[in-house]
């Protein structure tokens, strides 16, 4: 019976290394564009260059921020688990799946950055991220024996709600974008206000069973 504890230990280790590693390796990936920009100086000035190419600079800078957003949202989710509940796997794959597509839709965001199918592109992407880690929280709800029998439901819920809020957030934010496309990706600044929402809503509070 140990040795099986000791697999799963190990197998869930195994499996958010590898999960931490996809998400380096995206943010690794949104840079290489612009290490391509220095290569191509010719007889351009940085300042040039950069000023050129400023809208790939911000989409980096944006994107760099998001990604750095929903790694924390799933590492504070899997952060207390000791043991690898069912379905775990398949969610966070699919959550890994979002993440290594996001440095495509950055691209374009880059380069049409109006275009509608970039903006659901983008904000549809990033949406799907975080709407997994509701499932990746319900799934660790569901099993506490995996978090060494520690009650969590409290901080669960909390931050299960604070991840229901994102969801929203971020479909208000694609609304805005669509409907008012002189705000560009500025509604993205909504997710700023995720926890006072959560509990304007009453959805940040711990509950105790």
């Amino acid at each position: 019976m140990e040795g099986s504890t000791d697999v799963r230990e190990r197998d869930l280790d195994r499996l958010l290394t590898f999960v931490d590693a996809i998400v380096a390796i995206a943010i690794t990936l949104l840079v290489l564009p612009l290490v391509e920009l220095a290569s191509d100086l010719g007889e351009r000035t940085v300042r040039e260059v950069v000023v050129e190419h400023q809208g790939q600079f911000w989409s980096f800078l944006l994107s760099f921020a998001v990604i750095a957003r929903l790694w924390w949202a799933q590492h504070e989710v899997v952060r207390p688990l000791l043991g690898m509940p069912p379905r775990l796997y398949g969610a966070l794959m699919t959550w890994a799946v979002t993440i290594v597509f996001l440095p495509f839709p950055t691209a374009l965001v880059a380069e049409a950055p109006d275009d509608v199918l970039t903006k659901l592109l983008y904000l549809g992407t990033i949406t799907a991220a975080m709407a997994t880690m509701v499932l990746v929280h319900l799934l660790v709800g569901r099993h506490p024996e995996t978090t060494g029998g520690a009650d969590l439901r409290g901080v669960r819920r909390s931050g299960a709600g604070v991840t229901v809020v994102n969801v929203g957030l971020l479909l208000v934010a694609l609304a805005l974008t669509l409907l008012v496309p002189a705000l560009s990706y500025a509604p993205l600044l909504l997710l700023v206000v995720d926890r006072p929402v959560a509990r304007l809503l009453d959805l940040d509070r711990p509950r105790r069973a």
